[in-house]
Formats: C-alpha cells, structure tokens, sequence
C-alpha cells in the first residue's frame, strides 16, 4: 500500500517538475518619450540551466515573431519586429527572457513569451497598451510622462518663430518704405529672410509631430539656432536709419541677443529630457527675442515719423554744420 502511495506521490512531483514558472507583467504601458520597450519574461525555476538545451519563442496575437534556439543559436526574427533582442542573452541561462523592441515597432496588443528547457516548458502573457498621459509631475509620480512637449507648448514655439520671422518683416517693409537701401543690401536682407522661412517652416513641420524622436529634435533646433541670423539682421536694419548707433538700439540689440542665448540654453536643456523639465527656459527666450523685435519695430516707427522730410538722425546735426561752411566759404 505505502508502495502505491510512494509511486503516486513521485508521479506528482515529475508531472509538476515538468513546468516551468515564468514570471512578468501583465500589462505594460509605453509613451512617446519611450525609445525602447522592455517585455519581461523571467523563469524561476531553471535546472539544466544550459542554453543549448532552451528554446525561446516571442508572440504577438497568437503569431510568432521572435524565437531563438540554443542548440544552433539561431534567430529567426519577423521583418516587421527586426529590432528584437533578448535584453541580455547572457543572463538567459540564468531565466532572463526579456525582450527589447525599438518603440516605433513594439506597437500595442497581446504578447506572450514561451520558454522550453529540454522536456519542461511554461508560459506567461502580457498586454501592451499606449500611455494617454500627457505630463509628468513630481507632486503625481504615478502618472506616466508622455509627448516630449505638450501640443500647447509645441504651438506656442512654433508661433513664436514665426513671429520673429513677422516682425523682423514688418521693420524690413517699414524701413524700405521711408529710406533708401541700396539694392544690393535689399537683396540679402531678403534672401536671408526666405531661408530663415524656409528653414523655421520645415523645423515646424517636424516638431509639430508627436513623440520623442530625432525628427522631434531636429525640428526644434531648426526652429531656435537659426534665429540667430535676426541680431547681426537687426544690426544691419539699425544701420540704414541711423548713422551711428544710439544707446538705445545698441540696448535693443543687446536684449535680443540675450534672449536667444537663453533659448539656446533652454534648447540644450530640453533635447536629453523627456518630458523636457526647462521648456519654459526655451520658451522664455524665444518670447524675449519676440519682445525685443517688438520694440525695435516701435522704436524705429516713432522715431521716423518724428522726422521731417525723413533725415536719418546721424545727418540732423551734420546739415546745419555743412550749411555753416558753406556761408563761411561765400
């Protein structure tokens, strides 16, 4: 009798010996600030612990994508998930099974992971979902970081580029109408004021797109580094009005240099950081350049219509000399 019970019990023990227990999440969430998706997968209770003797499969809807046989060491990898990798195939002899995909390709559904060691197999299921959250914050740690930058933010960026680009029109418009360039200069203010459009245009093009890519930060720095083409610009445009630089243009200068210096900084801030903590620094700067633009424009429009017959204010005091030779000469 103890006999029977014996052999039953033993039976048990192989049959449960038979399975191994595979351990992850069941559901994973991934964002835009998301490069990577790791898909957990860990065995607990290895033997043989030897690679040749493990099989590894990956699946996505029922569908293998991913598999790996350590007798041959042979992937055999979907087109369509061509990032795949273990997250650390030396760890695999040791249960490590994960999964890395790059997150353009690890898009949402019902994952599972298959591991065989010799005659023992087990399996466990995950779901990956997309996260809908759109902001991070320290006072919510639960909440999951999304968009490298808010659809708000990314608006507002983009408006104040092309603000800049506006501005620094109109004053063109309104110098061209009251003084004279010289046709040459005309052509490079406006020659350079297309690229900046062009180049500000495709920056925004790219920028204005969801996610934390290459593309995302490239469109950024398309729209802030070229910007430094409007404070030598600005200069120039000083320079046809008035003779020599009054305190006051210099200052305006001065502001508008100090504001892309900290978009700059702002911009350097933001590219390693997803969600970028020092938006508002770029932000900030961009608004200061606007700003400063904005009172040039007034400045200059002030004082054109104060003078008569439009003299520009380096000749007022020059005229009256020249008038004074002249009587000395009769």
């Amino acid at each position: 009798m103890w006999l029977l019970a014996a052999s039953v019990l033993l039976g048990a023990l192989r049959a449960g010996s038979a399975q191994l227990t595979l351990v992850g999440t069941s559901i994973i969430e991934k964002n835009d600030c998301n490069e990577t998706v790791v898909l957990p997968c860990q065995v607990t209770n290895l033997e043989q612990r030897n690679e040749k003797v493990m099989f590894v499969t990956w699946k996505k809807q029922g569908v293998t994508f991913f598999s790996y046989r350590g007798e041959n060491k042979k992937f055999t990898i979907d087109p369509a998930f061509s990032s795949a990798k273990f997250f650390s195939q030396a760890d695999l002899i040791t249960g490590t099974a994960s999964l890395v995909l790059n997150s353009a390709q690890a898009t949402a559904g019902n994952y599972s992971c298959e591991v065989i060691e010799s005659n023992r197999e087990g399996e466990v299921k995950m779901e990956l979902k997309n996260s809908t959250v759109v902001s991070c914050g320290d006072e919510t740690p639960e909440e999951k970081c999304g968009s490298w930058f808010l659809l708000v933010e990314r608006v507002v960026i983009i408006s104040l580029g092309c603000l800049l680009v506006v501005l620094c029109t109109a004053l063109l418009i309104f110098i061209g109408l009251k003084y004279e360039i010289e046709f040459q200069k005309k052509v490079c203010i406006i020659v350079t004021l297309v690229i900046l459009v062009i180049v500000a245009g495709v920056g925004a093009a790219l920028f204005i797109q969801d996610g934390y890519t290459a593309q995302n930060q490239a469109g950024l720095g398309l729209i802030v580094i070229p910007s430094v083409i409007l404070v030598p610009l600005q200069y120039v445009m000083f320079g046809i009005v008035f003779d020599s630089l009054l305190h006051a243009t210099l200052a305006l200068i001065g502001w508008k240099l100090l504001g892309f210096i900290i978009a700059v900084v702002g911009f350097a801030l933001c590219v390693p950081a997803c969600p970028p903590l020092h938006g508002s620094v770029l932000i900030a700067g961009l608004a200061i350049m606007a700003l400063a633009s904005l009172f040039s424009l007034g400045y200059v429009f002030i004082m054109g219509s104060r003078m008569k017959d439009h003299p520009r204010p380096g000749k007022a005091v020059e005229e009256p000399l020249n008038d004074a030779k002249g009587v000395m000469l009769e």
